[in-house]
Parts: C-alpha cells; structure tokens; sequence
C-alpha cells in the first residue's frame, strides 16, 4: 500500500501534501473500501496502477464513491484503466452494492472516452471549483468536475465512438470555444471539447473550462445526462442525451 503512494505521484506530478497515504488505503481495506494494485507479470511488487473507492450514504442510500484511477504514463493506453474499473466493479458487486459514482475532469477528453464509451457510465451533474488545486481559491485554475454514475447492473459493453450527430451548443472556433447556447431543446445536443487541451496555453483552457462550464452545466441542470463523446477526426463532442 505505501508502493501505492509513488503510483499517484508517477501519474499526477502530486507533491507530498496531495498523495492519499497508505494508511487510508489499509484501514480502507479493512472498514468497506476497494483498494486494487496493477501489477506487470514479471514485477509482483511494482505496481503501476491503482483504484480506491469507499461506500457512501446519503438520504439512506448507499453506493460506492470511487475516488481514484490512476495509471502510470507508460501504460496509459494499454487497457490497465478499463481493467481496474471492471474489477472495482466486481468487487462491489459482491459487496451487494448495485451503483458506482466517480468524478473527472471535462476538460480531458481521454477520460471521457473511458468513462462514457468504454465503461458505459454517465455524466448526471456538473460541479464547478469541485477542488481548490492551489494556494489559493481566487487565482488556482478552476478544478470543475463531472460527476459520474455506473449502473453495475448492466453488462460493461465498449462501443465505439459515434459521429457527432445533434444539435451544436458548443464548438470551436480558431482554437477558441464558440459563445455557448443556453436555448437548445433537441433530444440529442453536442459540445466541443479539446482533444489535447494539456498543451493549450493556459489563457485558451481558461476560455474552455468556462464555456464547458456554460454549456454542460446548463443541460445537466434542466434534465440532459452526458451520455458518450462523440469523435470526427480530430474533433471531440460530448453527447448530451435528454
């Protein structure tokens, strides 16, 4: 568990302050949480990957709020995700739980692509400034998050991405996000999003981050869910599904 440690440092950049510790992750173990380690074959010891979640309860409902997926930069790619989610998925399961929640940044299409394509789940809530990551609230770079919900019941089935078939409230325009439109009422909306926003200049993730936050806050609140991301070429959209 304390080789868990260096694993979030390995795929975040985390400083000491920012990695969960191993002894959450043992008396998670112990009290209900899942806590899973991704391991080459040939290195039993080495783990590349990891996944912790924890019940929840609110309202006298309970689930599993998965809280971290996090895989080293060189094996991204090689399917470790989506295999730690599945066994997450199993584990909870046996536990008589029937629902998983997890949040993620949407300004990261990769992850979209795993969690709505891949996996199945969807975006149901959209959270601004969910963490404050820095010194300081008022100058940090907005930390928003989707917050998703799994249905464990149904099969995990990967599908493919689809085109971007819908009404458009986001897109991009030279590089930078076209004024978001709050009237839309079509059964099937799209909203842009950067395929590599990592290497925009901060002042062009900013203008992302905020129309993103326009756009996808707006239909989550009046009843849409993000349901996929739907890819052409080299163009990313959410699918907002009513």
């Amino acid at each position: 568990m304390r080789a868990l440690e260096a694993v979030q440092v390995a795929a975040w950049g985390y400083a000491d302050r920012q990695v969960l510790p191993a002894t959450m992750f043992r008396i998670g173990a112990h009290t209900g949480a899942v806590v899973l380690g991704a391991y080459p074959e040939d290195d039993p010891e080495t783990p590349f990957g990891l996944a912790y979640g924890f019940p929840a309860l609110r309202g006298g409902e309970v689930w599993h709020h998965s809280h971290l997926l996090a895989v080293h930069p060189d094996w991204r790619g090689s399917g470790a995700a989506v295999a730690l989610k599945l066994a997450q998925r199993e584990r909870v399961l046996a536990q008589g739980l029937t629902r998983m929640t997890w949040t993620f940044d949407p300004l990261v299409a990769r992850n979209a692509r795993l969690n709505l394509g891949k996996l199945g789940a969807r975006a149901v809530s959209y959270h601004p400034d969910w963490y404050a990551l820095g010194e300081s609230r008022e100058t940090a770079f907005p930390a928003d998050r989707l917050m998703v919900e799994w249905d464990l019941t149904r099969p995990p089935q990967e599908r493919p991405a689809p085109g971007p078939e819908g009404e458009v409230v986001l897109e991009g325009q030279g590089g930078l996000p076209s004024t978001p439109r709050p009237d839309a009422d079509a059964p099937r909306l799209l909203a842009e999003v950067p395929t590599h926003t990592e290497c925009l200049p901060e002042s062009e993730r900013l203008a992302w981050r905020l129309a993103l936050r326009a756009a996808l806050g707006t239909y989550l609140e009046r009843g849409y869910a993000v349901t996929d991301l739907a890819r052409e070429g080299e163009r990313a959209f959410y699918v907002l599904t009513k």
